[in-house]
């Protein structure tokens, strides 16, 4: 059974807390995951953000809608009970209780920005849009940020393919020194202009250069296979380096990740294009920030009284 959307859950909820108890939200979620025949796998699927379980994202937003319309209330933190409106509507209300019904609330109207106090800039279609959609705020907040991510990537990946080799070696040291390779004291280097062995890039950890790591760069459209992989060995050889990274625009065939992972006496990290680009907005290289949001919630502690 797939994990029930947060309107879904609404009516559960109402019923779970119908005996007018005061019950924990952890609780609620454990009754509701039972009710709905979750998996274990279910129970423990995160939300992209990774910051809650979807289970607990919705019942938590399940519960702040109905909230907001009066149906319940928290008389402590991570404490739910049922309002004398709430006690109303187990009878009053129909079997799949959405946020279009609690509109006929008027608190929940505000909640949504359907008030008297609603910004100009909320229209009618955008209320419409936010309770007509079974996915909580949350989640759409993920999911459009993972859209936006994705077409960075794929803009930043075809950016690395147009430019010149000489640049793409230089990209790939760059991002190694961003990710704090080569510390404080060490430096890294392209190998362009010199005898490079098959080695386009080299990390001194130290200042001595006692510990290098040696980098390939490929700005490849093909799968990087086995023998290209294998062929870099030769080159770690040559630097007498432990640690090697192959970096490439493409992706790597089944057989070269097989023959990284299985090395023995010496480490070797393959990173493709997404994993690339990906490496390259965490550490702000080749891009910058647009626009940032921060999303807040009540620090309960603040109001807790002595």
């Amino acid at each position: 059974m797939a994990i029930p959307d947060y309107q879904t859950l609404m009516r559960p909820i109402l019923e779970c807390l119908a005996d007018g108890e005061e019950h924990a939200l952890r609780d609620l979620i454990d009754t509701l995951s039972n009710q709905f025949q979750l998996t274990d796998e279910e129970r423990m699927l995160r939300i992209p953000s990774n910051q809650q379980s979807y289970i607990s994202n919705r019942v938590s937003w399940a519960r702040s809608h109905m909230r907001a319309a009066g149906l319940i209330e928290n008389p402590r933190r991570g404490i739910a009970r049922l309002t004398e409106l709430g006690k109303q509507q187990l009878s009053a209300a129909p079997q799949r209780i959405t946020a279009s019904y609690l509109r006929q609330f008027p608190s929940y109207l505000e909640f949504i920005g359907a008030g008297s106090s609603v910004d100009e800039g909320v229209t009618e279609d955008s209320i419409r849009a936010i309770i007509a959609t079974d996915q909580t705020p949350q989640e759409l907040i993920d999911k459009a940020y993972l859209t936006l991510k994705q077409a960075m990537i794929e803009e930043l990946l075809e950016k690395l393919k147009a430019c010149s080799p000489q640049f793409f070696e230089q990209v790939v040291v760059q991002l190694l020194l961003a990710m704090g390779y080569g510390g404080s004291s060490g430096r890294g280097f392209t190998t362009r202009y010199r005898s490079d062995s098959g080695v386009d890039g080299v990390i001194e950890q130290d200042k001595l250069g006692l510990e290098k790591i040696v980098v390939q760069a490929k700005r490849w459209e093909g799968t990087v296979g086995r023998p290209a992989v294998q062929g870099f060995i030769g080159s770690m050889f040559s630097y007498a380096a432990d640690k090697g990274v192959i970096i490439s625009t493409s992706s790597f065939s089944r057989d070269a990740i097989d023959f990284a992972t299985n090395l023995t006496g010496k480490k070797l990290v393959l990173i493709d294009g997404q994993r690339l680009t990906e490496l390259m907005i965490d550490h702000n290289l080749g891009v910058s920030v647009k626009k940032t949001y921060e999303l807040k919630e009540v620090s309960n502690d603040f109001f807790e009284e002595d």
